[in-house]
């Protein structure tokens, strides 16, 4: 009776120590992801900028012959890529701005008056017109008018600047974090190899494909797409003369890779309607037109390099991302719901996981 009274207690002993053992572990780990929190982003962001250039960077490795040197070539690229627009989009802003003001204090500032035909357009002709015709014949009196709702608006675009703004800058350490990743390429895949065994076993390196494969097809099919589409939209705004042509491009980007795009098209064409001849707006509403239907075509060619992925699946992570982490979270969180969602397959169907396998193999 004493010697078992002796192992119940020795039992209780051990079963204490491992509580503690336990609660010491997750308590360092929830005080290291608090600690990591702010930065998990953009460490998420360089990781996918890492994974889905990889093949690229491999080109590069081979030309140059050492990886330090690819890595610091690669990293000056994407820099280039990211800055050299926001540059251009921020001197293009600020020349506007500026002209703007210039001609208000001059009292140069001059709206031309509505078309004819803008009265007759179904909902919003009448009011629209109405508001056009008073901004063309006093410009000063539609300002005071609409005072309030400028008053509340102003806030709203400073702040959607400063997060803009916020997101180029974590587009910048995530870039830096990428180059860094590339530079040891061979060191980082090994680790993750080990970690990917660690959490499924023998089917660790099998599941660390499939994450490769999916972060590349996502990232190829959906932003590779968007980017195509922006491109060509800017194109078609700045020929066409459009207003801002470089802001209708950042916010096209940012529709287009919520699968809304051509959203954003049609007030463009309205306005080009509007204001320029009809040979130039038939021209310019083909063109919307062949860019908005354009990732119908591009879509399932790109996303059928790797492990497709359905168009809600990336529907939801984009805007389920946005909510979470703002714009950056457009592109996270597209990307890691749809290496989720195959990796959920995966696991409950190790057929189809296989069969990904060998087909992008």
């Amino acid at each position: 009776m004493i010697q078992k009274s002796e192992m119940d207690n020795t039992y209780i002993a051990r079963a204490v120590e491992a509580s503690i053992n336990i609660g010491l572990v997750a308590l360092l780990a929830a005080v290291c992801l608090l600690i990591l929190a702010p930065f998990v982003p953009i460490i998420a962001w360089g990781i996918i900028i890492a994974v889905a250039s990889y093949p690229v960077f491999l080109k590069l490795q081979h030309t140059t012959g050492r990886g330090g040197w690819a890595a610091a070539i690669w990293t000056i690229l994407l820099l280039a890529v990211l800055i050299v627009p926001v540059v251009l989009l921020g001197n293009s802003m600020v020349e506007g701005a500026q002209s703007l003001m210039d001609h208000l204090e001059a009292g140069t500032f001059i709206v031309p008056p509505p078309p004819p035909n803008v009265e007759s357009w179904p909902l919003i002709g009448a009011r629209l017109n109405r508001i056009w015709s008073m901004a063309s014949n006093n410009f000063t009196e539609a300002v005071k008018l609409f005072a309030p709702q400028i008053k509340t608006f102003l806030p709203k675009l400073l702040s959607a600047s400063a997060g803009i703004g916020l997101t180029v800058l974590q587009f910048f350490f995530s870039i830096l974090i990428a180059g860094a990743l590339l530079a040891k390429a061979q060191s980082a895949a090994e680790v993750t190899r080990a970690f990917m065994i660690r959490l499924f076993g023998e089917r660790g390196v099998e599941f660390q494909n499939l994450v490769g494969s999916t972060i590349r097809s996502v990232t190829s099919g959906i932003l590779g797409v968007a980017l195509i589409q922006t491109a060509l939209a800017a194109i078609g705004f700045v020929v066409v003369g459009l207003p801002g042509a470089g802001l209708w491009a950042v916010i096209f980007l940012i529709a287009a890779v919520l699968q809304i795009g051509i959203l954003v098209l049609i007030p463009a064409v309205i306005f080009v309607f509007a204001t320029a001849t009809t040979t130039a707006a038939v021209v310019f509403l083909i063109w919307c037109a062949f860019v908005g239907l354009l990732d119908n075509v591009l879509k399932p060619l790109l996303l059928g390099r790797g492990a497709s992925v359905p168009t809600a699946v990336v529907f939801l992570g984009a805007i389920g991302g946005f909510v979470a982490m703002g714009i950056i979270g457009l592109f996270v969180g597209a990307i890691v719901l749809s290496v989720g969602y195959k990796l959920f397959l995966a696991w409950v169907e190790p057929n189809s996981a296989e069969s990904t396998n060998t087909a992008g193999a």
